[in-house]
């Protein structure tokens, strides 16, 4: 599959179209960021590292029926993916409080979480990815009712997937990000990579 032109390029991957309007080829970097990217660094290997992890991932996740934007590895460090509009959210799944939620909240590190709390986060720099309510995301129009549904149950249930699968490996899933995207049939799919 040869590729186009560079449509995107972030703080960890390269997006590039491909001769196939709805496949896009996504090229992970070494690059490292912190702190919304003021600091700065790159990690050799990491690319790879990241890449194999999210494809291990979405690979399992599909078979257990969560539909992905995957589609295959073509090197170690690319990834084809189906073309997706990416949701200007991020979707934080919190099995364990620490970070953020404990500074905001007041939880004691570790505290367990349950029912797993899912949050939404508007995907903006800027602004500093604010969280947001069910109602400022539905007034701000960044989904639909349905959508937020969806995206809820969704999260869930990557959740316990997750959970079990790091718990075989002796891992205690804390939180985790997930961005989701919609396809040509207006399908809601998990997209982007989930990597450390």
């Amino acid at each position: 599959m040869s590729v186009d032109r560079q449509l995107y390029e972030g703080k960890a991957k390269i997006l590039y179209s491909t001769e196939d309007s709805e496949i896009l080829l996504t090229h992970f970097k070494d690059d490292a960021t912190a702190f919304n990217a003021l600091k700065r660094g790159s990690i050799a290997g990491k690319g790879e590292i990241n890449c194999t992890m999210s494809a291990h991932l979405f690979r399992m996740l599909e078979a257990k029926g969560i539909p992905t934007h995957f589609i295959d590895t073509p090197a170690p460090n690319q990834m084809r993916v189906c073309r997706v509009q990416i949701l200007p959210l991020e979707v934080v799944v919190r099995n364990i409080a620490a970070g953020s939620l404990c500074k905001q909240t007041g939880l004691a590190l570790g505290t367990i979480v349950n029912p797993p709390l899912v949050e939404f986060y508007y995907k903006n720099d800027d602004l500093g990815d604010p969280l947001l309510t069910r109602d400022r995301l539905l007034l701000m129009q960044l989904a639909s009712p349905e959508q937020v549904d969806q995206l809820d149950r969704a999260a869930r249930e990557i959740n316990e997937i997750l959970k079990e699968f790091f718990s075989q490996c002796g891992i205690t899933l804390v939180d985790f990000k997930l961005e989701f995207g919609i396809d040509q049939h207006q399908n809601l799919l998990l997209a982007d990579e989930i990597s450390p």
